[in-house]
């Protein structure tokens, strides 16, 4: 048996991340012991490290609650598998959408940051920060990721 500061440690989390995913539903405890203490079982760990990697993806508290519940809400083991496959290639494919996001993301994050480290050496007072964009800088740089211009308020 696992206490909530047991179940925080093992997963990396805080006493408070415990505690919310046990009144989402997500966690079971067993009855508390007679310090009083929550008392878990070791499959809530596991839960409770899927649920968290589930939200850090970008997943809800009721798609995750949904994914748990599939078993039980079905009749049959076939109906809850035919279910759960269905639900578990539609997540997987939320995810590689997800990645396929990031990954534009982190270039021109990247881009963005090549593109302004120059301007870390500036002493160009009359310039900074309203007509950076007329800068020779950020002019010779050529077409700059968007990143660089939303963030460093170049007009082009």
């Amino acid at each position: 048996m696992l206490t909530t500061g047991d179940m925080a440690r093992l997963s990396n989390s805080t006493l408070r991340t415990v505690r919310f995913y046990e009144e989402a539903g997500l966690l079971t405890p067993e009855p508390r012991d007679a310090g009083g203490q929550r008392l878990f079982q070791r499959r809530e760990l596991d839960k409770l490290k899927l649920a968290s990697e589930l939200r850090q993806a970008g997943f809800s508290l009721d798609e995750i609650r949904s994914l748990f519940e599939v078993k039980h809400r079905n009749a049959s083991g076939r109906s809850a598998a035919r279910e759960l496959v269905e639900e578990l290639e539609s997540r997987a494919q939320q995810v590689s959408d997800r990645i396929r996001l990031l990954e534009r993301l982190r270039e021109d994050l990247v881009a963005a940051r090549r593109a302004i480290k120059p301007c870390e050496n500036c002493t160009d007072t009359h310039l900074f920060p309203e007509s950076c964009s007329e800068c020779r800088t950020m002019l010779d740089a050529g077409d700059l990721p968007p990143a660089a211009t939303v963030l460093w308020d170049l007009r082009r």
